[in-house]
């Protein structure tokens, strides 16, 4: 049956005869279009009219951007930028997350309504270590700190998890030194003397950590904490033949009692006897991902381990009825098997988790930019960041995936007379030697790297990190950005990354997604246990 339509009351409005063969559409369909169009109009104004605001996400193309005030639901699918950068026609494409702070998450104040937070005289320090952190120009911890320092100081095994540059090396420093100061030492064993010395190092604080350059780093900060007080701090590393081991165990004066080494380092100490652990009141492992996770370290650990008395039932470093080592674990991010491991020499359901709030989010204080480029593009863009810099805008460091491409990437730079170091981990003990600190004291300011800089070392002057190569890791990403905006940085600083494979899409699109609905990254855990004790 054919209706009267549409067609029909057009034509005799203006004064036609309707033709005779009309298809013409029923009332209630009508009733539905016309419903339709103005929602399809009003969704076109939602998408055209855009609230004047300071942005979250800036995009090159300006229906993509994000104002700071709109707010994507945890379920909702937002529009990403970089969805369609799988696609070459994408090269070019770039998107940039802005600083929507001034100030790193760590220093925000637990008191925001008076505007100052605690300060370390506050907590119950030793009266040494407060005139050491007067020395230090310190007088008000961090988030991570006010967290961490009353848990460890009552003995507690823990993990302390806590974004990059955020103070976590005085965050376990300050209470376990605090520890050994507050209760008398167990006396030495006898042990076999090389002239008037111990032929054996025993300390009573240990701390492993994945490279020379940060047992070098915090060492530095443990001498400071330890000087006022006569404690003696030592750090040992690899590289070497067996008898610098010895030297650097023997060096005068004996008798530290807080040691700093590498696994491999350690390992080669203890079994050829020149380091006992039986008076270890306290161990730390620090950058625990990387120890965990490199085959290399993963090993060489678990005999450290094994030599410390860790063990449920065991007798403490005083002798029975003493409580046993304390455990604190210790990163920005960590493996899946990390309780796995432990739980091979302690009780993992006696640790206490200690996190902050801005863990394992990206910086809101530091802008970072993501560009679409050809793999063959990205010295050009390199360049042109290098020369747009001024003299006076702080140190650059510039990541790479592999030892290979730092190297090459090194003979570009020498090419066009740009002054840099390099820094990977196939370097030769001595040639790695001293890199580092000549790049702290600013002597140069630009260093090509290997995640081997990523993880824990000190980087306040630098203001600039390039993601030469995307990063393989979201936990890798969170590493290098965190090189910048650190507590004592002067600077927030800011961070480019070159994404030119389809494997870096995938990450870029995660990243992306966590920014727009102001989330933490996926996959990534820090408990150790299913129902850890609250901190505190």
């Amino acid at each position: 049956m054919v209706l009267r339509s549409v067609a029909v009351s057009a034509a005799r409005a203006v004064g036609a005869e309707p033709p005779d063969n009309v298809v013409r559409i029923p009332w209630a369909l009508r009733m539905r279009l016309q419903r339709g169009e103005r929602g399809r109009q009003r969704g076109q104004r939602r998408t055209v009219e855009v609230r004047p605001g300071k942005l979250l996400l800036r995009s090159r193309r300006p229906e993509l951007n994000q104002p700071r005030w709109q707010t994507v639901g945890r379920w909702e699918r937002p529009r990403l930028v970089s969805a369609g950068w799988k696609h070459r026609k994408a090269r070019g494409d770039y998107f940039q997350l802005e600083a929507v702070q001034e100030a790193a998450p760590a220093l925000l104040v637990s008191q925001p309504q008076s505007g100052q937070g605690p300060l370390f005289a506050d907590m119950g320090l030793r009266p040494a270590l407060l005139t050491a952190l007067h020395d230090l120009s310190m007088s008000r911890p961090t988030a991570v700190q006010r967290i961490a320092i009353p848990a460890l100081r009552r003995g507690r095994s823990a993990v302390c998890a806590a974004e990059t540059g955020s103070g976590k090396t005085l965050a376990y420093l300050l209470p376990l030194i605090d520890r050994l100061l507050s209760r008398p030492v167990a006396p030495e064993p006898e042990l076999p003397l090389v002239g008037s010395w111990p032929r054996q190092a025993s300390p009573l604080g240990l701390v492993v950590l994945p490279s020379r350059e940060l047992v070098a780093q915090v060492g530095a900060v443990a001498e400071a904490l330890c000087r006022p007080a006569g404690l003696m701090v030592r750090g040992v590393t690899g590289g070497g033949a067996a008898g610098g081991l010895r030297r650097q165990l023997r060096a005068p004066p004996p008798g530290a009692a807080v040691l700093l080494g590498t696994p491999g380092a350690l390992r080669t100490a203890l079994r050829r006897r020149f380091l006992v652990l039986g008076r270890l009141l306290w161990v730390v492992l620090d950058e625990a991902d990387t120890l965990i996770e490199d085959e290399s370290f993963a090993a060489p650990l678990e005999e450290v381990l094994a030599h410390a008395p860790l063990a449920a039932g065991a007798p403490g470093p005083g002798g029975p009825g003493e409580e046993r080592t304390q455990v604190v674990v210790v990163g920005a991010t960590f493996p899946a098997g990390l309780s796995q491991m432990l739980a091979r020499f302690v009780d993992v359901d006696c640790f206490v988790n200690l996190s902050t709030q801005s863990l394992h989010r990206l910086p809101s204080h530091v802008q970072q930019k993501f560009v679409c480029l050809k793999g063959q593009d990205k010295l050009h863009e390199l360049l042109q960041l290098l020369k747009e810099r001024s003299a006076s805008s702080g140190a650059v460091l510039i990541f790479c995936n592999s030892a290979s491409t730092v190297n090459w990437l090194g003979y570009m730079l020498d090419d066009h007379k740009i002054k840099h170091l390099r820094l990977q981990g196939q370097m030769l003990a001595a040639a790695r030697a001293g890199i580092f600190a000549s790049f702290q004291k600013g002597d140069v300011s630009v260093l090509v790297c290997t995640d081997l800089a990523s993880r824990g070392l000190d980087t306040s002057s630098v203001q600039l990190v390039v993601n030469y190569d995307f990063p393989n890791t979201l936990q890798d990403y969170l590493h290098r950005v965190g090189r910048v905006g650190r507590v004592g940085s002067k600077m927030p600083g800011a961070v480019v990354s070159f994404v030119t494979h389809r494997w870096d899409v995938d990450l870029v699109r995660k990243i992306e997604t966590a920014a727009r609905k102001r989330a933490g990254l996926p996959g990534m855990d820090t408990s150790i246990n299913e129902s850890p004790p609250k901190a505190g």
